[in-house]
Order: C-alpha cells, then sequence, then structure tokens
C-alpha cells in the first residue's frame, strides 16, 4: 500500500459550458473570455473546453491511478479535449523557500502573495455574485512555448535584464535577496533604467491597486525534435477574483513591450470558474446546477 503523496483534484467550469446549459446569467461578473493579444499563437488542441479537471501529486504512479479514474468516471458524459502534463520541482529540492525554476533557469512565481493570508484572500477568493462561486476563484490557463535554443545564445547578464532578475538567487536587479522589493526607478550612473523599459518584471508590475494575480506555473517537456531542439514550455495558471482588473491589464503590458516575447509563445489558453469548496455529501457547483 502507498501513500495519498498529496494527491489534490479540483474542477472548472467554463463559459461555453454555461453557455451550452442555458446557465450564461450564472457566470460571475468577472470571468470574460480572453482578448487575442499580439504574442499569441494559440492552438485548438491546447485551448479552451467545457469542464477543468485539474490534478496533481507528488508521486507519478499516483497521479497516473488517480487520473485514470476520474477520467474513466467522466466518460459516460465527456470526451477528452486535451491532457497537459506539467511538472514541478520534487519536495525538498528547493532550497530556503526560494521559488521554483521553470525551463529557462529563471525563478517564476516571485512575490506571489501569501497562501493563508487576507492578502491572499483578497487576490484569489471570490465573495459575491452567484452562490455557486462565492469562496471559489477564476483561473487563467495559459501554455506557453519556450524557444530554448535562442534563449541559450544569450550571457548571463543580458538574460537578466530580460527579466528584470538575478540569475543565481531571483534578487531584483536593485536588491539582493528574492524577497527584495525592485527599485523601478533606479538608474546607473549614465542615466540608464537598471531595470530596463522592456524588463518582464517592469512590465508585469501592478499600475493600480489590485493588479495582482497568484501564480502556480508547471513546466512541460515533450522530448527532442529530429534537429535536436527541445519542446519545451510552462503550463501557467492564474487565479484571481476578477480577470478583468487583474490578468488582463498585466497581460496588456507584456503584450506590448516585454522583451521576454522573443523566446516565449502562447500556443495555449482557457478560462475557468472553480466553484467553492463542499463539506462532505454535497456535490461540487451544486448550487449552480440546482
Amino acid at each position: 500500500m502507498i501513500g495519498p503523496a498529496r494527491f489534490t483534484a479540483y474542477v472548472g467550469f467554463s463559459r461555453s459550458l454555461l453557455r451550452k446549459l442555458g446557465l450564461e446569467s450564472e457566470a460571475p461578473e468577472g470571468m470574460v473570455e480572453l482578448p487575442q493579444f499580439q504574442v499569441d499563437q494559440l492552438e485548438d488542441r491546447y485551448s479552451e473546453g467545457d469542464v477543468l479537471l485539474h490534478i496533481a501529486a507528488d508521486d507519478p504512479v499516483v497521479l497516473a491511478h488517480g487520473t485514470r479514474s476520474l477520467v474513466r468516471d467522466s466518460m459516460p458524459f465527456a470526451s477528452v479535449r486535451w491532457v497537459q502534463s506539467g511538472f514541478a520541482h520534487t519536495p525538498g529540492m528547493v532550497p530556503g523557500g526560494m521559488t521554483h525554476r521553470n525551463m529557462m533557469g529563471q525563478v517564476d512565481g516571485t512575490a506571489n502573495p501569501a497562501i493563508d493570508t487576507d492578502d491572499f484572500d483578497s487576490v484569489v477568493w471570490i465573495d459575491s455574485g452567484p452562490k455557486w462561486i462565492q469562496g471559489g476563484t477564476l483561473l487563467v490557463f495559459r501554455r506557453i512555448a519556450m524557444q530554448l535554443d535562442g534563449w541559450d545564445q544569450l550571457g548571463v547578464p543580458a538574460k537578466e535584464e530580460v527579466i528584470g532578475r538575478t540569475l543565481d538567487n531571483g534578487a531584483p536587479l536593485t536588491g539582493v535577496r528574492e524577497e527584495d522589493i525592485p527599485d523601478l526607478a533606479a538608474r546607473h550612473p549614465n542615466g540608464l533604467l537598471v531595470i530596463p523599459d522592456f524588463a518582464h518584471i517592469r512590465r508585469a508590475a501592478p499600475q493600480a491597486e489590485g493588479e495582482r494575480i497568484f501564480r502556480r506555473p508547471f513546466s512541460y517537456e515533450n522530448g527532442f525534435s529530429e534537429t535536436g531542439s527541445l519542446d519545451v514550455g510552462l503550463l501557467w495558471t492564474a487565479y484571481q477574483r476578477d480577470i478583468r482588473t487583474q490578468f488582463i491589464p498585466i497581460q496588456e503590458r507584456l503584450d506590448q513591450l516585454d522583451l521576454l516575447n522573443q523566446w516565449t509563445v502562447p500556443i495555449g489558453s482557457a478560462v475557468f470558474a472553480i466553484p467553492g469548496g463542499v463539506q462532505p455529501g454535497e456535490v461540487i457547483g451544486e448550487a449552480l446546477f440546482s
């Protein structure tokens, strides 16, 4: 017998499902379809869908068994549109609480609101609107392909300017520790900004109250091509109360002038509403369907 390996699963519903069921009036106010961004090269095989099953575990055997069971049990009323497998660091591999690294070698998820805090609650959990979504959240999913062949040709200083953080410990270019707050006004003696206009962290920095999200990224890797290029990237998820005022303004700035766009391409995209939690004997989203 093996342990549960921190197995978790949750369900999300899209606007397309609500439309099909005649329940679009039950959509949370902040649940909107994303605009077409300039950087997008979206592929149908990685996008959209009616129902999301997000399944995770520390052990691949536990994960595979749990995934098979949930998919099998859904077959009487659903079919698989896409499956996207991702991974993060093995527990214990990231020292001293440092944020995990993506396949570009950069820390990914710095400055997230801390779980189980009032700050996290204000960013993530919905406390108004239709009953079924109260205590739940909105998820933006993006599959982002990384062009590592070109990225790997850059030197360390160039990579650090693209992101606005150091490679060794993820500190902002104006700080010494990952958790240091970036000084976006700092300049070199020659007058140039220490964190350039095109740096990813400058473009993603909040410009209005509430422009924050909780990011939970996973990496993916699908092997090598015949030329030796690696099919690799990020399964990027962002949780928030209102997509209109949280994710979209941030992504619009990244879309306009984020130099990282030269080496990353969004190829999948979807939006789901994650219902509030349930007690034993209750049904997920029961208030939506009753």
